[in-house]
């Protein structure tokens, strides 16, 4: 029965192709939308994912000055080399400890400029940002600890100053120091925030303190936590370290802020989640519109087909058989939408990744769903028509013009 069903839903589809597609439109772009969206959504929150990975594994960012934003940070008592140095000390399960201090710059080569971020590091900022020198080499100790004035540069300065040259062995004035290039950092590009990442040059903290700076003054301590151990302890641990060498006593409030790079993750990630389920979730509004259309046109097939229903009636048809045929065309119709907006998502889903430049992440979990939900628009839609039809008169059927 449901085989004779489907062949004659076949039927009344061709006969009427134009106006089963149109009727299907609305399934079509319904099940397209959100499709898109979750992939999308899915998309941008594994970059997010991967971006906040690229600064570093179980990254701890340690600033001056209390919290106020996603960076956190600014102004505040400087730290000192030697808090850097207490926190590798006395603080356990730590991967690396990083002090740093950063300026804006204008880097001079040549006949070229370039306003860039110069900062003083040493050795420990390789380890605790996960990051490696494409060509050249890091900095050798004797430099670090007599503040020599040579410099590790990122992709972008390497890019907007040196061009297709070779940077090795070059100088790079930065305000009157010149310093020589031993390095090049490879390429990590933006990060969450937009930032460039390859857009900086690192210097010998010691040399930046010396010529750029003018001070002792770290800003910025970045710690890298031991695979598998807890950054939560790590982070109170340091906590209560630096309370104790700032002299903050009993409630009163931190002067600097210790940031769990987590918990960028978990925000910028459960944002991204919950702008794909509001987009998805609006999205499929035009599966309950295109549920309406498959109603409506229903409501007309049965109309147009009052004669015919009683004929089948009349010659021995049941109740159900009618419902069954006026229900499975119903199905037929947004099945056939889903298939077509699963394809149209399947394509525009990929090119819109290319154009936005997200990973593209295809979930088949949502297709099923997708798929199955534009079945059930069908049958919750169109059963409403298939009873009108079922329980039409056969005698009323037939004198029907």
């Amino acid at each position: 029965m449901l085989w004779n069903a489907l062949l004659l839903a076949l039927r009344e589809l061709r006969r009427n192709v134009m106006r089963s597609f149109l009727t299907i439109l609305g399934i079509v772009i319904g099940v397209a939308a959100v499709i898109t969206m979750v992939t999308i959504g899915g998309g941008a929150t594994l970059q997010v994912t991967q971006q906040v990975a690229s600064l570093g594994s179980n990254l701890l960012m340690i600033r001056t000055g209390q919290r106020m934003g996603p960076g956190g940070g600014g102004g505040g008592v400087a730290f000192r080399l030697a808090d850097a140095d207490a926190i590798a000390r006395d603080v356990g399960a730590l991967a690396g400890v990083a002090a740093s201090a950063s300026q804006n710059q204008t880097a001079i080569v040549g006949n070229e400029s370039w306003s860039t971020q110069v900062t003083g590091v040493d050795n420990q900022f390789f380890v605790v940002r996960n990051w490696s020198v494409a060509s050249g080499r890091q900095f050798i100790d004797s430099e670090l600890r007599a503040g020599k004035a040579v410099c590790v540069i990122g992709a972008t300065v390497r890019a907007k100053l040196f061009g297709a040259a070779e940077p090795l062995g070059n100088n790079l004035r930065l305000q009157k120091l010149s310093c020589q290039v031993i390095g090049v950092l490879e390429a990590k590009g933006q990060s969450t925030m937009g930032s460039d990442q390859d857009d900086l040059v690192l210097l010998p903290l010691r040399t930046f303190q010396r010529r750029i700076s003018g001070n002792q003054d770290v800003r910025l301590i970045q710690v890298s936590v031991q695979e598998g151990a807890s950054t939560e302890k790590a982070q109170a641990d340091i906590e209560r370290l630096l309370r104790e060498r700032r002299h903050i006593a009993g409630s009163k409030e931190d002067d600097f802020n210790v940031m769990d790079m987590k918990e960028i993750t978990r925000m910028l990630t459960g944002t991204t989640q919950v702008l794909t389920a509001l987009l998805g979730a609006v999205a499929a509004v035009s599966l309950l519109v295109g549920g309406i259309g498959i109603m409506n046109i229903m409501l007309v097939s049965v109309t147009e087909r009052t004669r015919e229903i009683g004929i089948r009636l009349a010659i021995g048809a049941v109740e159900r058989e009618v419902l069954t045929q006026f229900l499975v065309e119903a199905v037929v119709l947004s099945s056939f939408g889903g298939v077509i907006g699963i394809a149209l998502a399947i394509a525009g889903s990929w090119g819109l990744t290319v154009y936005l430049e997200v990973p593209y992440v295809l979930n088949p979990a949502i297709i099923v769903i997708a798929f199955l939900f534009s079945a059930a628009v069908g049958v919750i839609f169109g059963y409403f028509p298939a009873r009108k039809a079922a329980r039409l008169d056969p005698i009323e059927a037939l004198r029907h013009e």
